[in-house]
């Protein structure tokens, strides 16, 4: 039989195959470049990128727990012009798309990064971040409000042309409401899922593990939730969808993909294992060889839930 056809467009993104790295997990490339070829990831997500450099949260930021890791980074980063001037001209020796990860505490911030990356040729997409809070609106979270995400959406879309892709909460009642509006706002696909909150205490200590005091879980530990809700966001929308969350074995990014993922995001355990990206192409490969499958299109969304 022939090799399958692992291609994939995500929202106008051609990706060589349906596996990328999530946001926050991967730096910026140059981190990973001397321990994996970039070259043979579907498309690279880098962490996130402020219109203006953020230092994050105070040490520690981070707790190992028995099945994943807790984070309070804070979004650190260099700035939007920083970013392009040291890390695009890098990227730009891969063949690989470069999704860039974009949030902000206003709207403002939103709309003025978007169109810094508007003129840049290395740029393939731009992920929403929308888990941050808003310092205009008292602190609500974008990725939580219905109207605050339904506006940051739909004024980004405005001040770019690239493929949009949202990365929503898992913190909300519905996901599929937050899954309709994002397509109705004008994403042209889905992320999902973002870390859930969380927090540990060190009893000798009687202090957090983290210095935050709360942090995002992520790892193992959250993947049959984020299965779930990429299940119920993809019956929802018309929109492709990356799904994330706790993917370790080729098994855990099949899951996604027979849920209605188009695309998957290998995460925390790129922490554990930096090859770990490159063994879910390969078992994804072999699964499809193995059920006599010509493409990664015909596994998407073929989940069976009639009687057994």
């Amino acid at each position: 039989m022939n090799q399958p056809d692992l291609r994939v467009n995500l929202a106008g993104i051609a990706m060589k195959n349906p596996v990328t790295v999530a946001s926050g997990t991967f730096g910026y490339g140059p981190e990973y470049a001397d321990l994996i070829d970039l070259n043979r990831l579907g498309a690279i997500v880098v962490k996130g990128v402020s219109l203006n450099p953020c230092p994050g949260n105070p040490l520690p930021r981070i707790h190992e727990t028995p099945a994943g890791m807790m984070n309070a980074i804070g979004l650190q980063n260099p700035g939007a012009k920083a970013f392009i001037k040291t890390y695009l001209p890098f990227l730009a020796n891969y063949d690989l798309p470069v999704i860039v990860n974009i949030w902000g505490r206003t709207i403002e911030d939103y709309e003025g990064v978007a169109e810094l990356f508007e003129g840049e040729p290395g740029v393939a997409g731009l992920e929403l971040n929308v888990s941050c809070p808003n310092i205009k609106e008292g602190g609500n979270s974008f990725g939580t409000h219905p109207d605050l995400f339904e506006q940051v959406i739909s004024a980004v879309r405005k001040k770019t042309t690239r493929p949009l892709l949202v990365k929503l909460s898992p913190n909300v009642p519905d996901i599929t409401v937050f899954a309709k509006t994002a397509e109705q706002a004008g994403a042209d696909g889905l992320s999902l899922i973002n870390t859930l909150p969380a927090m540990a205490i060190d009893v000798e200590t009687r202090r957090p593990r983290l210095a935050n005091v709360v942090g995002g879980l992520s790892g193992p530990a959250i993947h049959p939730v984020a299965v779930k809700l990429v299940w119920e966001a993809a019956r929802a929308v018309n929109i492709p969808i990356v799904g994330m969350g706790g993917i370790l074995d080729p098994e855990d990014a099949l899951e996604f993909i027979i849920a209605g993922a188009s695309a998957v995001a290998v995460g925390t355990a790129t922490f554990h294992e930096p090859t770990t990206v490159l063994r879910i192409i390969e078992g994804i490969e072999e699964y499809l060889l193995r059920h006599h499958l010509k493409s990664i299109a015909e596994l998407r969304g073929t989940l069976k839930t009639g009687a057994r």
